[in-house]
């Protein structure tokens, strides 16, 4: 076993390179007892154990005869072959977001053996609804002159473009999805093609797959992390058989190896869940155009509040755009109202203003539903003493423990668990104060308040599961619900035809995150919540945003409606400071239990970065910022400290050549490298 490089040199043996499922940056090379393509998947020896691969060179020169070379085990009849382009995408992956190649591929791959499912009991199936459930097949809508105009206007037989489709709330954005993937679908009259669908996990409810399976029947698939194994297997082996023609998934979806793709549709784009926060991190998006440039097919990505650097790239004309400016049916957009909670005095609960609670009132009145969103889980964020300021802290993160119920307090990223004390622990004495709000509060107090509404709460402590989370959307889309109240989960994707009065209660929240895209992601979810109301109703509904700081720029631009004023005024801002989509960005973490330990290793970090400028002349513009303590300087048990690197070009090389073999971190530190970061924290 050894690293090779291709030749095309004839040799009585056949020598082969491969990407191993394992933690290696190199292809290793094998002896072949039989005759393999590239794209192949084997099993090879690796070490005291056998392991999966994928053939990436054949003919390899023979290595050195002092070099001893393993015999493969044989074919992996498990896994399709890959296809050539696919094959290159996914090198380009490995590459950019630096993270080993047969890793990498084997994210192509179900994780279960074919014939497993066959061998597990049909009944336990049956027990659990189905993945997609048959609907009846509704009439196609016709289309607005504005719905109609996109879709001639992308062409999706003449491969590969991007675009990018700008419609307010309610403008039928997911029309001209079915639309274009008719046209795909059918683009060759003697045979159908595939298509990829991919939604952020947040929104692939059961929803949205209804509404895809009532136009395009049984020929969907979906993958999603609420999945077992089992599920994800089938439904990847349903979509690259070919039995099946529409993938619908999350993030992980882009990597199923599907046949015939001939359009890709990334819906709400803007969403920071497609960037993955662990292991590889790459973009679902920004991999996603990628996929489309070697498939040579059209990409299509779509969005009320664009990402900064999508709108850029569309200003640039490096997208196309199509923009819809009406909500479809001739339906208005929501009225909102700006309530300043400064001005509001003597409220009970303090939270709820005088003309939010009027207004949810007549709603109820009128029969309609109302929600209320709150980004925040539990009863209050922190528990304080009045008497010595004794806050009560996650022992592994710092972070302040979230009050849930009457007792429990909770870490939301490590889920340390403790009960609350009668009495300080420190003091002994003084009284214990619960500071601030969540949805949780929210419901008890709106139980009290207006006791006959029918009151339900959708958050992660209460949607754990699929099963859960189908009831909580039949029991709105059947108004057992009067009064919804949750966190983003009901900001995204979701359309109740009775849902008028939506309510912000604390829009403040998330404002003074330390993160350039803090303002960004604020007008976001501020104008994506906005958009659930009055979605079916001729007036548009209602929408009252609370808040303490009513002259903020994503409050104010909301109220006017115009996202390109809004990203032309944050685009200058991102100029200015030489922040994306004005240039590159990449982070470097440091990890470490022994504080000092990490603090020596993101500090070494530094001088090597200043030390590779000074040799190379390609990088000595780079910017380093830092490095510091991460934001949140200590999670699960761990020192968090980063360093960010600021560049018009590429810097995946910049930080690969910085880490080097690694050979210079100390055992137990760990670097991570993430190139385009979203998470700033």
């Amino acid at each position: 076993m050894a690293d090779g490089r291709a030749q095309n040199d004839a040799t009585d043996e056949q020598f082969v390179n491969v990407a191993v499922e394992a933690p290696l940056q190199n292809l290793l090379t094998y002896k072949a007892s039989a005759d393999f393509v590239r794209g192949d998947s084997v099993l090879v020896p690796l070490g005291k154990r056998t392991v999966r691969a994928v053939i990436m060179q054949t003919n390899v020169k023979k290595p050195a005869a002092e070099i001893s070379v393993r015999t493969l085990s044989g074919r992996n009849d498990d896994r399709p072959r890959l296809s050539e382009p696919i094959l290159k995408w996914l090198e380009w992956v490995s590459d950019y977001y630096i993270y080993p190649i047969g890793q990498v591929m084997a994210l192509s791959f179900a994780p279960l053996k074919r014939v497993a499912k066959l061998r597990r009991s049909s009944l336990r199936a049956q027990k659990k609804n189905p993945i997609v459930k048959s609907v009846e097949n509704r009439p196609k809508p016709k289309l607005t002159d504005e719905q109609d105009y996109v879709v001639k206007n992308i062409h999706v037989e003449n491969g590969f473009g991007t675009h990018l489709i700008f419609g307010v709330t309610g403008s039928g954005k997911t029309e001209i999805y079915f639309e274009l993937l008719e046209k795909a679908l059918q683009a060759e009259s003697d045979r159908l093609g595939s298509a990829l669908v991919l939604v952020p996990e947040i929104s692939l409810t059961p929803q949205l797959t209804a509404r895809f399976a009532a136009r395009f029947g049984d020929k969907i698939a979906v993958l999603h992390s609420q999945l077992t194994d089992r599920e994800r297997t089938e439904q990847w082996w349903k979509i690259v058989s070919g039995e099946k023609k529409i993938l619908i998934g999350a993030r992980s979806a882009l990597f199923c190896p599907i046949p015939d793709l001939r359009i890709i549709i990334v819906d709400e784009e803007h969403e920071t869940s497609y960037k993955q926060e662990e292991k590889l991190r790459y973009h679902a998006r920004d991999a996603a155009v990628m996929l489309a440039r070697h498939l040579d097919i059209p990409i299509v990505l779509g969005s009320a509040t664009p990402s900064l650097e999508s709108w850029q790239n569309a200003k640039r004309g490096k997208y196309h755009l199509h923009t819809l400016t009406r909500r479809v049916a001739e339906r208005e957009m929501p009225k909102i109202e700006l309530i300043d909670l400064r001005e509001v005095s003597m409220a009970t609960p303090f939270w709820l203003s005088p003309q939010l609670e009027s207004e949810i009132r007549a709603t109820l009145d009128r029969g309609e539903q109302i929600a209320l969103f709150l980004n925040r889980r539990g009863i209050a964020r922190a528990v304080l003493c009045t008497s010595c300021g004794h806050d009560y802290s996650c022992p592994n993160c710092t972070i302040s423990l979230t009050l849930h119920g009457e007792r429990d307090l909770i870490c939301h990223y490590c889920d340390y668990h403790e009960l609350l004390s009668d009495t300080c622990p420190k003091c002994k004495e003084g009284e214990l104060k619960s500071i601030g709000l969540g949805t949780e509060q929210l419901e008890n107090d709106l139980k009290k308040i207006f006791p006959p509404a029918r009151i339900a709460r959708a958050d992660r402590d209460e949607i754990r599961s699929r099963q859960t989370l189908e009831q909580f959307i039949h029991q709105m889309e059947s108004h057992e619900i009067d009064i919804l109240v949750g966190t983003q989960m009901i900001a995204k994707g979701l359309d109740f035809p009775k849902l008028s009065l939506v309510g912000l209660v604390l829009a403040d929240i998330g404002f003074n995150i330390p993160d350039f895209r803090s303002t960004e992601r604020a007008y976001q979810l501020i104008t994506q919540m906005s958009g659930r109301a009055g979605r079916h109703q001729k007036d548009g509904g209602r929408v009252f945003i609370q808040t303490y700081n009513p002259e903020h720029p994503a409050l104010q631009m909301s109220l006017a409606g115009q996202f390109s004023d809004f990203a032309d005024h944050e685009l200058a801002a991102r100029e200015q400071f030489a922040y994306p989509p004005f240039c590159r960005l990449a982070a470097i973490r440091v990890i470490s239990r022994d504080f000092r330990r990490g603090e020596d290793t993101i500090e070494q970090v530094a001088r090597r970065a200043e030390a590779l400028k000074k040799i190379n002349a390609q990088y000595e513009k780079i910017e380093i910022l830092g490095p510091v303590e991460a934001p949140i300087a200590r999670l699960r048990g761990q020192f968090r400290f980063h360093a960010l690197f600021k560049s018009r070009n590429n810097l995946s090389g910049f930080c690969r050549q910085l880490l080097g073999n690694g050979a210079w971190i100390p055992s137990s530190t760990k670097v991570q490298i993430d190139i385009d970061p979203m998470n700033l924290l």
